[in-house]
């Protein structure tokens, strides 16, 4: 088998770190174990930050309301139509982590991972989606003008990925964090895809990690903190791979930031979870105070998540609802500045209203600093031998 980065052995602290990470993961299942009205939500909004997250990084930006418009299939308010096929595309990849990673029997094999690919850019078959690269590539700091990385030989590409797909079958006691990292940090290393490597790489981080069952897929995913933390993201796979593919380098740092990101995104977690249960204590007494119906909850806690409304999303959320009775629902809650109206007709939505905001920044005003589990991470990865700094599209 090829040569691809091995795992390093794990400190104390780090063990320590994954140990509190895992923890908490236990914690947000057990509370998914009990069916909340607003466990659905979350997990929708989970996968659209995650998807707006990833296709950051690539500079493919889209607003949170876009992004939450591709999970329902909806059109874009804002984004162009490259980006948005960029958007669905990876929300298509995404679904199918999230929907086959747990299902028994599945495996990551090479033919898995080229058919990812393809449903990333099958919109645009000048980037050969699903085939490996066949020349040899260069990553370009736009800036600095010159080379930061160059992939290994195009004729190890296929040997390389059958590695990796071997490493992740392999039975090794390797925390599923640490598994899911360097099948990231190898797949984005080995570049082997003429396009969309880095999105690839996340994708199937994600997937490894849904195969640990700890928690629901949706939640497993750290995309949403590098889209959030893009410029260390880079520096550190500068750092690890040092100019071009090295596979005896140390990956101690790549792991550690890792580890990081996962313990962040749990604490995030687990915030959004306190705040929804409080949350949809307060909707229940405004809904009863209002004489709204009990199905305006619903509509509510979507408008809080930033999700725009329409009336076709009332009444299909609603089970049915006829639309002389949606509309009625909806203006009923706008009067009462529970939600605000925006465009005309049939560009109507609905957003978060004043009186939804005063209750948004009320439950968010509480919020407690996260803690940072490894505080000296980003000085260490401004050091000069931690290579980086250039743009995001100009690396990976």
């Amino acid at each position: 088998m090829a040569e691809i980065y091995r795992a390093p052995l794990l400190g104390d602290h780090d063990r320590n770190v994954a140990a509190e990470v895992n923890g908490m993961k236990r914690e947000l299942s057990s509370r998914l174990r009990t069916p909340r009205r607003w466990h659905g939500g979350l997990r929708r909004s989970a996968q659209a930050r995650a998807v707006q997250g990833s296709n950051t990084i690539e500079g493919y930006t889209i607003t949170p309301e876009d992004a939450l418009a591709a999970m329902d299939d909806e059109e874009p308010l804002s984004a162009d139509q490259k980006t948005w096929a960029e958007i669905t595309g990876y929300r298509r990849v995404l679904t199918y982590v999230i929907n086959l990673a747990t299902a028994p029997g599945f495996t990551i094999d090479a033919q898995t991972l080229r058919t990812m690919h393809f449903m990333l850019l099958e919109h645009d078959f000048s980037k050969s989606p699903g085939c490996y690269r066949t020349s040899e590539i260069y990553v370009r700091d736009d800036r600095g003008d010159h080379t930061v990385y160059q992939g290994p030989d195009p004729e190890l590409v296929p040997d390389l990925m059958e590695s990796l797909v071997a490493s992740l079958a392999s039975p090794a006691p390797v925390d599923p964090m640490v598994r899911a990292a360097m099948a990231h940090l190898n797949l984005v290393m080995i570049h082997p895809f003429r396009d969309g490597n880095g999105r690839m790489a996340r994708a199937l981080q994600t997937m490894v990690m849904a195969r640990d069952k700890v928690i629901t897929p949706e939640f497993s995913s750290i995309e949403e903190w590098l889209g959030s933390n893009t410029d260390d993201y880079y520096r550190v796979l500068a750092a690890t791979g040092q100019g071009s593919w090295h596979p005896e380098n140390d990956a101690t740092l790549w792991i550690q930031f890792n580890l990081r990101a996962h313990h962040m995104q749990a604490q995030t977690l687990r915030r959004r979870f306190r705040e929804a249960e409080v949350l949809w204590g307060e909707l229940d007494q405004l809904v009863a105070m209002f004489g709204l119906p009990d199905r305006a909850a619903d509509v509510l806690f979507d408008a809080y998540q930033g999700r725009r409304v329409t009336r076709a999303s009332h009444m299909e959320r609603s089970g049915g609802l006829d639309p002389r009775t949606a509309t009625k629902d909806l203006q009923r809650m706008a009067d009462v500045g529970l939600l605000a109206a925006r465009g005309e007709t049939r560009a109507r939505h609905y957003v978060s209203g004043p009186t939804l905001g005063e209750l948004t920044d009320q439950i968010r005003g509480g919020r407690q600093p996260l803690s940072d589990p490894y505080p000296d991470l980003e000085a260490r990865l401004r050091l000069p031998g931690a290579r980086g700094g250039a743009p995001m599209d100009a690396l990976f």
